[in-house]
């Protein structure tokens, strides 16, 4: 009975603990549930950034350079003694002298680069595991020198008008080819057509592309072996170590890419008069080779690595940070 009595007064048993709610994917987390990527458009505006102050650094070099090349009267015995003469005579800023241009150009080249290689190793990213492969981080390089060539390099840069009046000799109006930009260009189009512009659009485009598959490819390697930095761990370098990185993997590119270079500035100076050496890049390669031996391919490979190695330095140093804000400021505190 007393068992009996009890049972009626005892508590039913408590009901199961409720699950929590699965909580949704944090911004800063992909479906993979990994870091999300740093955006094109944050790329493209880190290396806009890197570009003013890699021309801000460089630009009283090419000043320099220009006055050397353009010296015929002895007036400079040296790098030092023209930097030195140019400052005493005409001031400071006149070091910087183009800046502006110069700026432009490498702002707009390095936010396509930078962008397009972002849009186009979305592409190539394994749809599982969320990473690009070696050869689609070489495809993506190419892929954005092949566009930088084609938008920026060809027509503004190695077919520009300003390009070509530079080219010419002599002050004289009467015995210039061109008068001025318009005129320039207005024979260009004239003579060859709108597509005059690119002419010599291939070994450009071959130069450019080589030349920035080689570059990613060869930073993010160096980025791994040297700082154990490897792409999207949240993990911002030191801008002495983007400097290293960005340097070595600067090299990497006129290595590569020294007979599409020569090739290429051949082409340009060809004449329109009829008398054309070159028949294209193959035959241009193949009359290089026979006529001046192999090592004619990489004529004026030492300049070019005293100029875009350390020109890439001071890029990469400054666009790795503005990424390391954007990841550190967007996406890490969502991730936490």
């Amino acid at each position: 009975m007393a068992a009996a009595a009890a049972s009626p007064s005892s508590s039913p048993p408590p009901p199961p603990p409720m699950s929590p709610a699965p909580q949704a994917a944090s911004p800063a987390e992909d479906r993979r549930g990994g870091r999300a990527p740093v955006p094109p458009y944050v790329k493209a505006a880190a290396g806009s950034v890197g570009g003013v102050m890699e021309a801000c650094c460089l630009q009283p070099i090419d000043v320099i350079k220009t006055r050397l090349q353009l010296d015929r009267s002895g007036a400079y015995r040296g790098i030092a003694h023209c930097g030195t003469t140019v400052v005493r005579s005409e001031g400071v800023r006149a070091l910087w002298k183009g800046l502006t241009p110069f700026a432009t150009h490498l702002t707009l080249k390095y936010a396509l680069r930078l962008g397009s290689n972002a849009v186009l190793q979305s592409a190539f990213k394994d749809p599982g595991t969320g990473k690009v492969s070696a050869h689609g981080r070489l495809a993506s390089g190419f892929g954005a020198g092949v566009l930088e060539a084609l938008l920026i390099v060809t027509p503004f840069e190695a077919r520009s008008p300003l390009h070509l009046l530079q080219q010419q000799k002599g002050l004289s109006p009467d015995l210039l080819r061109y008068k001025g930009p318009i005129h320039c260009a207005r024979t260009i189009v004239t003579e060859e057509g709108l597509f005059g512009l690119w002419a010599g659009a291939l070994p450009t485009v071959m130069r450019n592309g080589t030349n920035q598959a080689a570059m990613f490819t060869a930073k993010n390697t160096f980025d791994i072996v040297l700082w154990k930095k490897h792409e999207g761990d949240g993990k911002v370098l030191q801008p002495w170590q983007s400097m290293i990185s960005g340097f070595l993997a600067g090299t990497a590119g006129p290595i590569c890419t020294g007979p599409f270079d020569v090739v290429k500035t051949r082409l340009m100076a060809q004449g329109r008069t009829g008398d054309i050496k070159y028949k294209g890049m193959v035959h241009a390669i193949r009359t290089i080779y026979a006529e001046e031996g192999l090592r004619a391919l990489w004529k004026g490979l030492l300049p070019r690595l005293m100029r875009i190695p350390p020109g890439q330095a001071i890029m990469w140093a400054v666009a790795d940070q503005v990424m390391g804000l954007y990841e550190r400021s967007y996406l890490q505190p969502a991730h936490m």
